[in-house]
């Protein structure tokens, strides 16, 4: 497989594939995660990325190794979002949850 896609030269084709591929599930991870946890589970996404950098290093093959380094840092930058996030549910952008009493 891997002399498939350097014989057809499709390396940058396929990472700029699964870099869109996972923005486009830290969208919803994000909102989803303030909606129900707030901005308390930034951790998560924090402990995601360290082992995303973790695995990046630790891999050989480039599509993979960078696939994880494209991870590790959307999951750092929705730590930012998370926050950024709770900002736009506050202007009334997204709904708010509410608490069961």
């Amino acid at each position: 497989m891997m002399q498939f896609i350097e014989t057809y030269n499709l390396t940058g084709i396929i990472i700029g594939l699964v870099t869109f591929v996972i923005i486009g599930l830290f969208h919803p991870l994000v909102i989803k995660g303030e909606y129900y946890f707030g901005v308390k589970c930034w951790w998560v996404f924090l402990l995601l990325g360290i082992g995303g950098i973790i695995a990046a290093l630790l891999l050989r093959n480039l599509i993979l190794s960078t696939s994880c380094g494209v991870f590790a840092f959307s999951s750092f930058w929705s730590i930012g979002e998370l926050f950024e996030q709770r900002k736009r549910v506050e202007k009334g952008w997204f709904p708010k949850r509410e608490k069961n009493k």
